[in-house]
């Protein structure tokens, strides 16, 4: 019982953090602001532009179909 009260309150929330990206200047001059993001897995259906989820940040609802989305090869 202690090992697992130990993972879900250290551990859990090192694995499921949001991240924050830096804000940039794209090649054209615009600059792009900072701001969070989910963490990258190999899934899209718990991304916060997925429909069902929602950005707790700026509290908008996903629209994304995650089943519609072409997925991109890493190769």
């Amino acid at each position: 019982m202690k090992k697992l009260l130990f993972l879900l309150v250290f551990i859990s929330p090192i694995l499921i953090a949001d991240q924050f990206v830096n804000g940039y200047y794209r090649s054209n001059g615009t600059y792009v602001k900072g701001h969070y993001r989910s963490s990258p897995n190999s899934t899209t259906r718990d991304n916060w532009s997925t429909k069902g989820n929602y950005n707790p940040y700026t509290g908008k609802q996903g629209t994304r179909n995650p089943y519609n989305e072409r997925r991109r090869n890493s190769w």
